[in-house]
């Protein structure tokens, strides 16, 4: 599959994706003889992790990190991988607690602008009459 088909299959840009292969986030992708690139589904697969990954906050530094260790194929590396996976699930709860934060407070203001609209409301009422 080519670079644009991958770009709207899993909604990345392509100059992302280009970005990702460049750093090495994911491995050179194969290209067919004019050059262009031709992602397998493995590839893909790895594309949807690191979109998942970045949506959730992940670092580029942590990622990296963790795709070289996966790169290694090698088990010894699951306790080092599973960290870095728990220490950013940390990170997102406590993003997400803020955000509970925020919009609860959010929802304060609004119920203070809805109490004093129907109070204008009312007093525009008992005026008219």
């Amino acid at each position: 599959m080519n670079i644009k088909k991958v770009s709207e299959q899993l909604g990345i840009s392509s100059d992302t994706i280009r970005y990702y292969e460049r750093i090495g986030l994911v491995p050179p992708i194969s290209r067919d003889k004019n050059g262009v690139r031709n992602f397998t589904d493995i590839d893909i697969q790895r594309l949807d992790f690191i979109k998942c990954m970045r949506h959730a906050g992940l670092s580029i530094e942590s990622l990296h990190e963790y795709m070289h260790l996966y790169s290694l194929n090698d088990d010894r590396t699951i306790p080092a991988r599973k960290k870095i996976l728990e220490e950013e699930a940390e990170k997102l709860d406590e993003r997400i607690a803020n955000l509970q934060e925020t919009r609860a407070y959010l929802q304060r203001k609004i119920d203070v602008y809805d109490s004093q609209l129907t109070q204008a409301t009312d007093d525009l009422k008992l005026s008219e009459e």
